[in-house]
């Protein structure tokens, strides 16, 4: 079965009186903070903002459609489960949304794993070392997915090698791309923010505008 089709198809049903612009939103939003706070082992402020939104945005729906949700949400989980690939981008592309809302488009995946695929030297093959990567403008993460990808075509085990920092303006595409790496057990640091003005700093940027990784935790979902 395909399940971006039919994750799409769901998303169709379910709007009616929302967009489906803003069912993926709320979607991708209540995945992120369940995901977070599942892994979150203080119940602080936080938490509970987190948990408030959760709460605020599922109430929006009806029983049958919560349902539905969280069905989507095992389909995503299920199909990034067969390896790394930029599921929400496409969702989001194929449903066109991309030329809907706020001219926002992400990146083939082809030409993000060609662009990883250059990037993958001798000197990374050859070393034990960590993998330090930043993505400044992470969208959904393609990128980021991309080098998972052609780490892993290299044999070499992303999960243990790749730590990332991704960052980017927009909460929707932070939300996207915290997702699919808490699913593929990426190790990574999801940063709303203006890299520009306001680049990730451990010390100086808010705790409530930072997404952990369960991998970055030290547990995998």
């Amino acid at each position: 079965m395909n399940r971006k089709k039919e994750i799409i198809k769901a998303i169709e049903k379910i709007s009616g009186k929302y967009s489906a612009y803003e069912v993926f939103t709320d979607w991708i939003r209540c995945m992120a903070m369940a995901i977070s706070n599942s892994v979150t082992p203080f119940h602080g402020a936080i938490w509970k903002e987190r948990e408030d939104a959760y709460l605020h945005t599922m109430d929006k729906y009806s029983p049958d459609e919560r349902t539905l949700l969280c069905e989507m949400m095992a389909w995503l989980a299920e199909t990034l489960d067969d390896g790394p690939d930029d599921v929400l981008g496409d969702i989001y592309m194929k449903s066109g949304m991309g030329s809907k809302a706020a001219g926002q488009f992400f990146t083939p995946f082809h030409l993000s794993e060609l662009c990883a695929r250059l990037s993958i030297g001798q000197d990374i093959m050859d070393s034990d070392n960590i993998i330090e990567l930043s993505e400044p403008s992470c969208g959904g993460g393609g990128m980021v997915i991309a080098v998972a990808k052609a780490l892993h075509e290299a044999g070499i085990n992303y999960q243990k090698r790749l730590k990332v920092v991704a960052q980017d303006l927009d909460w929707k595409g932070v939300y996207m791309c915290y997702v699919q790496l808490s699913f593929l057990g990426i190790n990574a640091i999801c940063v709303q923010g203006d890299t520009l003005i306001e680049p990730f700093d451990p010390h100086r940027t808010e705790m409530s505008h930072m997404l952990f990784t369960p991998a970055r935790m030290g547990v995998l979902v």
